[in-house]
């Protein structure tokens, strides 16, 4: 179940970016509680924190991994957040440590929504409340646009190269917004195209 190790970041003039070394969970209770802090401070979205966690605080990927493992959870089934916590937790443990993630992942915030939900329905349901939920709205989205401006950086060691990404995420940009496409077409298509241009330029690296 182990993914395959990613080659090392390659710069846009086709030499290898330098390695960087990068921590690890010490245990199964480390990897648990992570993502247990990680999850309870996702209101609103846990993209964003997963990307200051992972990746600036604790220090186990790099942004080019991050992106990389964003990438593959946006085209498989289900939550991006959860399968990125299996993935992560998979490749430091092993099944065992995909479970332990997806439990720190989804074990606290499902207990604090069903006894919310079980304590107070009328309350989660009145008028201020639901105004207060749309205003968090408004904050998730600017923590993804955050997160999206922190992970631009990664487009300079991406095989693709900088204005190539740019113009890659320009086109699912204007796809999403302005045409209003279904997601799987979006992905099918831009994101076809740039596997194509990703493996062109891997090609002529090699070479």
């Amino acid at each position: 179940m182990s993914p395959t190790p990613s080659p090392a970041p390659v710069l846009p003039d086709g030499d290898p970016a330098p390695a960087v070394a990068l921590a690890r969970p010490e245990s199964l209770s480390h990897l648990f509680w992570a993502f247990s802090r990680l999850a309870l401070q996702g209101f609103g979205g846990v993209l964003a924190v997963a990307q200051r966690e992972l990746v600036e605080r604790l220090g186990w990927m790099s942004r080019e991994e991050f992106v990389e493992t964003l990438a593959v959870a946006q085209v498989l089934p289900g939550p991006n957040i959860v399968n990125i916590s299996l993935m992560i937790g998979d490749r430091f443990f092993g099944l065992r440590g995909a479970m332990v993630a997806l439990l720190g992942m989804m074990g606290f915030p499902a207990l604090i929504v069903l006894t919310l939900a079980a304590l107070s329905t009328t309350w989660l349901a009145s008028a201020a409340m639901t105004g207060a939920l749309r205003g968090m709205g408004a904050v998730s989205a600017g923590l993804i646009l955050a997160t999206g401006l922190k992970l631009l950086p990664s487009l300079r060691t991406n095989p693709v190269g900088l204005w190539p990404g740019l113009a890659l995420a320009a086109l699912v940009f204007g796809a999403t917004v302005w045409l209003k496409l279904p997601l799987f077409w979006i992905v099918l298509s831009v994101g076809g195209l740039g596997m194509t241009l990703a493996l062109i330029a891997l090609k002529r690296s090699r070479a």
